[in-house]
């Protein structure tokens, strides 16, 4: 399935920190389409809620992206967006940054998974 992705030209987007993103556009992840959108959101302390919210919302509409990657703590500012979306693609994965380690009780994902295999330690 990953190689039917890759050849279709499907994406990763990245919302985190700048070290995150660089990091990854460093990484080769970089991408601006044709609509000039990029893949990927700096977030820093002047962000306002609303654009992060905003941007997940588009990525998650996008059909050439099939993992979303944000930093824990961003994640923790739109949760309420990030719980509402249960679709399998976009995938979301919530990774930690270099100020925010990660903490895997504040995984929404993670939390819904094991509860598909243990219901009582569904949150």
């Amino acid at each position: 399935m990953a190689l039917h992705s890759a050849q279709k030209g499907k994406l990763i987007s990245v919302i985190g920190d700048e070290d995150t993103c660089v990091g990854f556009l460093l990484g080769g992840i970089g991408e601006i389409n044709k609509n000039r959108h990029a893949n990927f959101m700096v977030v820093d302390k002047n962000t306002a809620v609303s654009e992060i919210e905003e941007c997940f919302k588009k990525f998650v509409k996008r059909d050439d992206i099939d993992i979303i990657l944000i930093n824990q703590n961003v994640a923790e500012i739109i949760r309420h967006v990030i719980d509402s979306h249960n679709a399998p693609i976009p995938a979301v994965l919530e990774i930690p940054s270099k100020d925010h380690p990660y903490d895997a009780s504040k995984d929404s994902i993670l939390r819904r998974a094991k509860g598909m295999f243990n219901p009582d330690e569904l949150l």
